[in-house]
């Protein structure tokens, strides 16, 4: 682990409010606040958004098995906890790359049995599906949710390796009645893209892939049935759901997308 390398994951958990980052986390996001100072409400409204659709997903879709992918650093009313309080059984693997989400994550689920962290890119998804901590509690011959929450910006575009490519090898995997939450950063204004993907590219050394159009992510969900009310800003999907939640207020940028159930 190289504590001067920023991560999308550390940087996230400042913008919460969170412990696990440092130094060289809280400069990359004082740079990026320079360009988009909307972000610390952006990311609590993400966050929000997650859990909100946990909730729905377990209460009115029957859903007991979560994948996480690209989950970032355990805080509070994470997946598991949403999940198994509509049912303790419910069980959860959350995967990420950085070593310390996973010690982390280790930590906080010693004994929680129903629940594991696993270290995997998120774009290896043979790994993933095929790893004894995921096979060890999820059944994939029932329906799964696989949850991509803000974190496809952190890879670029690929034939093989990109957004698209990752949710295909995903819902090639899972049977009809699963459903995939998808989310990313995304701005109409292109001087915005232009200026946080050069940003983010800098602090993480190559670490990033870019912010997108709505129209990108729309793609990703081309073929399956999406939930309403369909593709939107995020704090505006089921908020009635949270009567508490803030709205995004400024348009800079937003996070953009929604559930779908595969066919």
């Amino acid at each position: 682990m190289n504590e001067s390398i920023p991560t999308a994951a550390r940087m996230y958990d400042f913008y919460l409010g969170g412990k696990d980052n440092f130094a060289a986390d809280r400069a990359a996001v004082e740079e990026l606040d320079k360009v988009v100072p909307s972000t610390r409400a952006l990311a609590v409204n993400n966050r929000q958004f997650l859990q909100r659709a946990v909730r729905v997903l377990a209460e009115e879709h029957g859903i007991r098995q979560f994948l996480d992918i690209g989950s970032g650093l355990p805080t509070q009313n994470n997946v598991h906890h949403v999940a198994q309080k509509v049912d303790a059984a419910a069980e959860v693997v959350y995967v990420d790359n950085d070593p310390v989400v996973l010690a982390h994550g280790r930590a906080l689920l010693v004994e929680d049995e129903r629940t594991t962290v696993i270290q995997a890119d998120m774009r290896d998804t043979e790994t993933i599906f095929t790893h004894p901590d995921t096979l060890r509690l999820i059944d994939f011959k029932e329906p799964v949710a696989v949850l991509f929450n803000s974190v496809f910006h952190c890879i670029p575009d690929s034939d093989t390796d990109g957004p698209m490519a990752v949710v295909r090898r995903t819902a090639e995997r899972l049977v009809p009645g699963s459903y995939l939450v998808m989310c990313q950063l995304v701005s109409e204004d292109a001087r915005i893209r232009d200026s946080v993907t050069k940003i983010m590219d800098q602090v993480t050394q190559g670490h990033w892939g870019r912010v997108r159009e709505e129209k990108d992510v729309a793609a990703w969900f081309e073929g399956m049935d999406i939930l309403e009310p369909g593709l939107v800003e995020v704090s505006t999907w089921r908020p009635e759901e949270d009567q508490d939640i803030p709205r995004q207020l400024t348009q800079e940028w937003i996070e953009y997308g929604g559930i779908a159930r595969l066919r």
